[in-house]
């Protein structure tokens, strides 16, 4: 990791930095693929099945003795875990619930909104060497609650043909309507397009590889909706001389895991803690079983030494973090200031983790710096507002004049005419 001590504001820029790759030769790709499997449907997507998961497959849909055989699969241990995680995410995102109200705008005229749930939705679950079951979870429950009524899911299968049991145990308890065995630019095709199996989606969530997200945006542009723009996994600490080192490396660590392109940043007004979280991350990254995946990541991390708290939080907004966790004595306060950031944990014991898992909180998140503009996922990402107005006579008597002076201003006199006739007839 690069150490940085009392960078000016110049080097801010550079501390944020992302890291990035050319994806000219990636993006053509993807428009080939997606482009095939808009044309060739299922036959298109078994094949690349075949060519990138290894894997013959009759059936793209996973069946119910498939369903049966994971169930029994599933140690109940898990399926205990699997089950509190589900609850605390189903209570958190139940409380977000919208609540219509009427409004009267002026006498006569009554305006007010109603929360539609989208019909159909599609979710990616990533497989391979990290099969994220939590993720189900995160976009299924969320999917229920709003009363999307179909949720569809797809993730590749492995070189059998068979999913990740843990995958379709945590879709059985979310309430997933149907799963395909399908992964990567294919997937993405498929529910964005649809084919003879799998049927088109109006939104597609869930994270997945560079070649995922692009198919993501490709498809956005004229066929489905996506949750959002999303870039690799990362995590910035705020810590201050009360905090834990061994629990900062930690997090950094289980950061770095997610992928080579990862990004881990400390940012501390302590040097002691500094020095100790450096000698942390050595210590129990020899220890990880995917320590050459973090170690890779750790190329593109940094340990930052600023002066105060107050530079700390301007800092972390700039860089605007995926997830943020605040190990400060005064982490409250700092947390009030923080107005750039996916998710945020605050004190020692809040580890990044048990928002990935089961305290509650949703973790498909903005990454990329996207938390300027984005919200993670949540039960709103499943709904749309749409907008109602009743108006009287009344009303038309106290906004009639203001719509025709509005439009003959545009010049858009047919705009005008409708309130115009509608003026005459009620004097």
């Amino acid at each position: 990791m690069r150490i940085i001590r009392y960078p000016a504001k110049e080097m801010w820029a550079d501390i944020i930095k992302r890291p990035t790759i050319d994806t000219s030769q990636l993006n053509a790709t993807v428009a080939d693929i997606l482009a095939d499997v808009k044309q060739r449907g299922d036959n298109a997507v078994k094949e690349y099945v075949e060519k990138f998961d290894h894997a013959s497959l009759d059936t793209l849909a996973v069946t119910p003795e498939e369903m049966k055989e994971a169930h029994d699969s599933v140690s109940q241990e898990l399926k205990d875990a699997i089950t509190l995680a589900y609850n605390n995410i189903k209570k958190f995102h139940e409380e977000q619930r919208f609540e219509s109200r009427k409004t009267e705008t002026i006498s006569g005229v009554t305006c007010w909104q109603k929360s539609v749930a989208i019909e159909r939705v599609g979710l990616y679950i990533p497989g391979g060497t990290a099969p994220l079951f939590s993720t189900v979870l995160m976009l299924a429950t969320p999917a229920k609650i709003a009363g999307c009524k179909e949720i569809v899911l797809c993730t590749p299968p492995d070189k059998q043909g068979k999913v990740n049991p843990a995958i379709l145990m945590a879709a059985e308890t979310a309430g997933v309507s149907r799963i395909f065995k399908i992964g990567g630019v294919q997937a993405i095709g498929a529910m964005a397009y649809g084919t003879e199996t799998v049927p088109k989606v109006y939104k597609i969530f869930g994270p997945g590889n560079q070649y995922v997200m692009a198919a993501k945006q490709q498809v956005s542009i004229h066929n489905a909706a996506i949750d959002m723009p999303a870039g690799p996994s990362e995590v910035c600490v705020i810590a201050d001389d009360t905090a834990n080192a061994a629990f900062i490396a930690a997090d950094l660590l289980s950061q770095a895991e997610h992928g080579i392109d990862s990004q881990a940043i400390l940012i501390t007004t302590s040097e002691k803690i500094m020095t100790e979280v450096e000698t942390e991350v050595a210590t129990q990254l020899a220890q990880l079983p995917r320590k050459k995946i973090a170690a890779e990541a750790l190329k593109n991390s940094m340990l930052v030494l600023v002066k105060d708290s107050e530079e700390a939080v301007k800092l972390s907004n700039a860089y605007a973090p995926e997830h943020l966790i605040i190990q400060t004595e005064d982490y409250e306060e700092l947390a009030e200031r923080v107005i750039n950031a996916g998710s945020v944990f605050l004190g020692i014991y809040a580890c990044e983790s048990a928002g990935d898992y089961a305290s509650g909180t949703n973790h498909t998140l903005p990454t990329h710096g996207y938390a300027t503009a984005y919200s993670g996922v949540n039960l709103d990402s499943y709904c749309r507002k749409i907008t109602f107005q009743h108006i009287t006579e009344e009303g038309v008597r106290n906004i009639g004049t203001a719509v025709e002076r509005m439009a003959e201003a545009e010049s858009l006199y047919a705009h005008k005419n409708a309130m115009t006739i509608r003026l005459k007839s009620i004097r």
